[in-house]
């Protein structure tokens, strides 16, 4: 903030004629952010682990979707190009129950699920969509053989295009539970339910991220033992 110099006065109320005092420079401005620079990613929970380093695909694999977009990595992101079916797969191993795992997704272009996060529940594969069916639905994928468009986890969110979200998701014994922007989206007893997932994303299995007819980025992806 520039701050104004007070000129001296003399007791008639005018200037006296001594040199009136010259401003002092401005502070210089605090360096912009290069355009894209990645966010500083948050500190680590005891026992949490990352996932992803911020600079290379260690640890994960481009899922084998037919028609699959291109995937890079930069800016501390990983990011999904628009394809049929695209996405991401880690090859590291990853606990059955007693998890949670975050991430940030951004849809940058499209109006599909930008974060199809697949996911294992002891010995069944489910998937949290995020965006999907036009844009704005949320739910698990599936349940009874229902999919997230036709389940008791069925939601409605408004996701804008270029912005960040913040995704977590806890597997427990008999809950799924997820949040979105600390939201909760899910909360659901999977005591004697039958979980599954769509064959669409078993390229993501056991825990991967996919995108449907979308271009996506996702960043910050972490997981904790619980």
């Amino acid at each position: 903030m520039l701050w104004g110099v007070c000129a001296t006065l003399c007791c008639s109320g005018f200037l006296g004629a001594a040199e009136k005092p010259q401003p002092k420079p401005p502070p210089p401005a605090a360096a912009a952010a290069p355009k894209g620079a990645p966010a500083k990613p948050a500190a680590l929970a005891p026992g949490e682990i990352r996932l992803f380093d911020g600079k290379t695909l260690r640890g994960w694999r481009v899922s084998d979707f037919a028609g699959k977009g291109e995937v890079t990595v930069q800016n501390g992101r990983i990011d999904i190009g628009m394809g049929v079916m695209s996405g991401i797969t880690y090859t590291g191993d990853i606990p059955r129950m007693n998890y949670e795992v975050k991430l940030e997704a951004m849809r940058v272009e499209g109006s599909d699920f930008f974060c199809a996060l697949t996911f294992p529940v002891e010995k069944d594969p489910c998937t949290l969509v995020v965006g999907g069916w036009g844009g704005g639905l949320v739910g698990l994928s599936s349940l009874e053989g229902e999919d997230a468009a036709n389940n008791e986890t069925t939601k409605f969110m408004n996701f804008e295009n270029k912005r960040w979200y913040k995704i977590r998701l806890r597997v427990v014994p008999s809950k799924i539970q997820a949040w979105i922007n600390d939201e909760k989206v899910v909360d659901i007893t999977t005591t004697d339910r039958k979980i599954s997932i769509r064959w669409e994303v078993e390229p993501s299995l056991p825990l991967g991220v996919a995108t449907w007819a979308t271009s996506a980025a996702v960043r910050h992806i972490t997981l904790r033992r619980l």
